[in-house]
Order: C-alpha cells, then structure tokens, then sequence
C-alpha cells in the first residue's frame, strides 16, 4: 500500500493502527491522518524502536491492510 493509498484510507485504518500500536492516542492517529512518516515517528518515539524497526512495522501494516492480503487472509 503506498502513501498515497495510506492516506485515503487512513479513517478506516486507525482502528487497525490503534490496536497495533495501543500507546498512540487518539489524537496522535488524528494528527497523522495518514501520513506514514508521522507515523514512523511517532512509533519509533514511543516504542523507543531504531528508525529502521519503525520503518519496517509501518510498512508490514500498510500491507497487511492491502485489498489484496486482506483478500489472502479471508481465502486460508
């Protein structure tokens, strides 16, 4: 899923990313409103994760919530 994609789908994920990562608030999800470097940040700040860790936890979520996985996932 790329950015673009993250981002016009961002009020449909927030429950997704909130139970993913439960020490984002509800403002914090609010104030990214689907930007993935935001939410790179804000992961890596409050999971004390490296840059690359957050990098690649956004990016395993952001294809985890692809039409396509989703549509894996529902057919295993």
């Amino acid at each position: 899923m790329n950015q673009d994609v993250l981002k016009g789908k961002w009020h449909q994920l927030k429950g997704a990313a909130k139970a993913k990562w439960g020490k984002l608030t509800n403002d914090d999800l609010e104030r990214i409103d689907g930007n993935s470097e935001e939410l790179v940040g804000l992961v890596q700040e409050r999971y004390g994760y490296a840059r690359e860790k957050a990098e690649e936890d956004v990016r395993r979520f952001s294809e985890d919530q692809s039409p396509s996985q989703q549509a894996r996932q529902r057919n295993a």
